[in-house]
């Protein structure tokens, strides 16, 4: 499902709103996803998951073209970690298809 989407679905289930109301209101909740995770912050949406960020150290990677060694810089990266009423579902899912 892409972002369009999402906010299409969420429009037809809330009529009261427009899209526009619903656009703001899905652009703001990945806005504020995106800033606490800027800020290192942890962001739990219980039942659906947690998203976190992890640190991957500095490493000597390879140039896969040349084989030539690589130094790779330390960085963060945004992690997921599904809820568990989330990988229920995707299981229940699974066995009725």
């Amino acid at each position: 499902m892409t972002k369009s989407e999402l906010i299409a679905e969420l429009a037809t289930a809330n009529p009261h709103l427009t899209a526009r109301d619903v656009e703001t209101i899905v652009g703001t909740v990945f806005n504020e996803i995106t800033a606490a995770l800027s800020r290192g912050e942890r962001v739990e949406l219980r039942g659906f998951g947690a998203f976190s960020v992890k640190k991957r150290d500095a490493r000597l990677g390879r140039n896969p073209r040349t084989g030539a060694a690589v130094d790779v810089d330390e960085k963060a990266v945004p992690f997921f970690k599904a809820g568990k009423e989330l990988r229920e579902r995707v299981n229940r899912g699974k066995r009725g298809a």
